[in-house]
C-alpha cells in the first residue's frame, strides 16, 4: 500500500509521467528480492509504459531481408559469418542482394544463429 500511496499507477500522459514511472520501475527492478505484491505493482508499471510506448513510441515495422541487414549491422556480422547458414558466400550475396529468397530452412538456421524466433523475418516480397 505504501507503494499505491507513494505512486499511485495512473495512464501515462506526458513525458515527464514517463520518466517518472520508468525512475519507480528502475528503485524496484534493483532490489534484491520482491514481495509478491510489489511484483504485481511492477507489473502493473510496466504496463503502463508499455502503452505509452505503444502509443507514442511505436516500433517500427521491419522484417525479412532488412532485418537481417539490420542485426547483421548492429552485430557486426560479416557476409562469411553467415556462410554456416546459407552453404557458399555466393548464396550469401545472393541472399543479401535480393537474387534469392529466404527458405523455411534458412529462417530456421537465421533463428537459431541469432537466437530468436523465424517468424520475425516473414513479410512480403522476402
Amino acid at each position: 500500500m505504501s507503494l499505491l500511496a507513494a505512486f499511485p499507477p495512473r495512464p501515462i500522459a506526458s513525458e515527464e509521467d514517463y520518466i517518472a514511472t520508468q525512475k519507480v520501475i528502475d528503485s524496484l527492478i534493483d532490489r534484491p528480492e520482491l514481495t509478491p505484491d510489489e511484483q504485481d505493482y511492477l507489473n502493473v508499471l510496466g504496463s503502463l509504459i508499455r502503452d505509452y510506448e505503444d502509443l507514442y513510441e511505436p516500433m517500427p515495422s521491419i522484417s525479412g531481408l532488412d532485418l537481417l541487414k539490420a542485426l547483421m549491422e548492429d552485430w557486426n556480422l560479416q557476409e562469411k559469418d553467415l556462410i554456416p547458414i546459407f552453404q557458399t558466400e555466393s548464396n550469401v550475396s545472393d541472399v543479401l542482394s535480393g537474387k534469392q529468397e529466404l527458405t523455411v530452412t534458412d529462417l530456421e538456421k537465421l533463428g537459431e544463429f541469432l537466437n530468436i524466433s523465424p517468424a520475425v523475418f516473414l513479410s512480403k516480397g522476402n
